[in-house]
């Protein structure tokens, strides 16, 4: 559950026969064939700043990230062996002083944008495990850390040098702290687009990107230069992340006509979700300037403020982001207007064309 490459994807890799991907092919296996167990859902720490005004040496404090690195050495077990916390030197193993620095870029979007300190909002331990499994394709939230496996090497990298991959699992944390969508179709779908949403924004606010500057790539630098891909997913264009001869063409569509029905992937999560990742974005480049400013704002507020059910669809979802964006910023404002029209855009709320045959995987 809520791991990054979705099943689709390291099942066509699984299954290919080409000689120069046989080890690749191995270690697609080997991960699939690993049952990740799930914990559903601690210390508060201080970040002092320090200035003198005249004889007086002024203390003022803001909330800091508690990271807790711990490496499996190539084991199934977590949590593994503790390798760095807060207050410790870098420790000159890249994935783990990787994972320790994605903590803290994720940790200070939600603080600076949200003023919500860490996953839980209560400033609790933010902890990862590295070099998880002998190869593992993949990283995931499992309720309690973020979990990274170093890749294969031949068609995947590790994980800890994508920040959007750190944002976008530590998201799903978030997402379940304020109450949880069912990781199930149509609001599986929202969970996944949401966790790529706090994914995408630790990656332009650790940038300083407007969203016009952003890639709006998910898992960009995560495929080895073997695979014809930029990304696992593109929210700016779903649908055109990798086109590669081994893992296929990535499918998610970007509106509502080219829904896919499909009872893998717990109902096409991973899929569907290229809808909503759509709508953001339309959202956020409509606004202009900083994304995590107006539009994750609105996103940040319907999943926290406990407005949504568990199994809310794309449609009860984008009624409760137009409900948000009027109610902080008015009716008749530019912020209701740009997301009425984006899902109207996507199709969701749209209808003014005729319905189309969805798609079946």
């Amino acid at each position: 559950m809520f791991a990054i490459v979705p099943p689709y994807l390291l099942t066509r890799l699984a299954a290919t026969d080409a000689p120069h991907l046989a080890s690749a092919a191995e270690a697609a296996r080997a991960t699939l064939a690993i049952a990740r167990s799930y914990h559903p859902p601690h210390r508060d720490r201080a970040r002092l700043d320090l200035s003198v005004d005249g004889d007086a040496l002024v203390v003022s404090g803001a909330p800091a990230p508690d990271r807790v690195i711990s490496d499996a050495q190539h084991r199934e077990q977590l949590p593994g062996v503790r390798v760095r916390g807060e207050d410790d030197a870098v420790t000159g193993d890249q994935a783990a002083d990787e994972a320790f620095d994605g903590l803290g870029a994720s940790f200070d979007l939600f603080w600076d944008a949200f003023a919500r300190r860490a996953i839980d909002g209560a400033g609790g331990a933010m902890e990862a495990t590295v070099h998880y499994g002998e190869r593992y394709d993949n990283a995931f939230w499992n309720g309690e850390r973020m979990v990274f496996g170093d890749g294969d090497g031949e068609v995947f990298r590790g994980f800890t040098g994508s920040i959007s991959v750190i944002g976008h699992e530590l998201g799903h944390g978030v997402i379940e702290h304020g109450g949880g969508l069912e990781y199930q179709g149509q609001s599986g779908a929202l969970n996944e687009s949401v966790a790529d949403v706090f994914g995408a924004l630790t990656e332009q606010h650790l940038r300083a990107e407007t969203a016009e500057q952003a890639t709006w790539l998910i898992g960009a630098g995560i495929f080895t230069d073997a695979v014809q891909g930029v990304a696992l997913r593109s929210m700016k264009a779903p649908g055109t992340a990798y086109d590669d001869d081994v893992l296929g063409r990535d499918p998610q569509p970007a509106h509502m006509r080219d829904f896919v029905r499909t009872a893998e992937d717990n109902g096409g999560v991973h899929i569907n979700s290229g809808i909503p990742n759509k709508a953001f974005h339309l959202v956020a480049t409509a606004l202009g300037g900083a994304a995590w400013e107006r539009a994750g704002r609105i996103w940040y507020l319907t999943v926290t403020e406990g407005v949504l059910s568990q199994t809310a669809d794309f449609a009860e979802f984008a009624a409760a982001t137009a409900s948000i964006a009027e109610r902080e910023y008015g009716v008749k404002s530019e912020e209701a207007e740009a997301v009425r029209t984006a899902w109207s855009a996507v199709g969701v709320t749209a209808r003014d064309e005729p319905a189309r045959p969805t798609r079946t995987a």
